[in-house]
């Protein structure tokens, strides 16, 4: 199991489209992603999930990917939060 936060800086927090974006970079890979921010863990797979945690700036968000691609799932997956939220 590979894991990292990031505490987002994007204005308007997770919104619809990095949502989008952020649901079809986690499909990608085989490995399960989850999101966990403020105590609520979701499948960072299903765009609902994802939506339903209400990110704002400023909330400290906790990716973790375990399975047989989770060490490329988590690096690019860090690299991808870093430069869209």
């Amino acid at each position: 199991m590979k894991e990292f936060k990031y505490v987002i800086t994007d204005e308007l927090g997770l919104h619809a489209r990095p949502a989008g974006q952020l649901v079809k970079a986690a499909s990608g890979y085989t490995s399960d992603v989850k999101l966990t921010v403020n105590g609520t863990t979701v499948d960072a797979k299903r765009i609902m999930g994802v939506m339903r945690l209400a990110a704002k700036k400023g909330h400290e968000m906790t990716v973790t990917c375990s399975g047989v691609d989770e060490e490329k799932a988590a690096s690019e997956l860090e690299a991808f939060v870093k430069a869209n939220l």
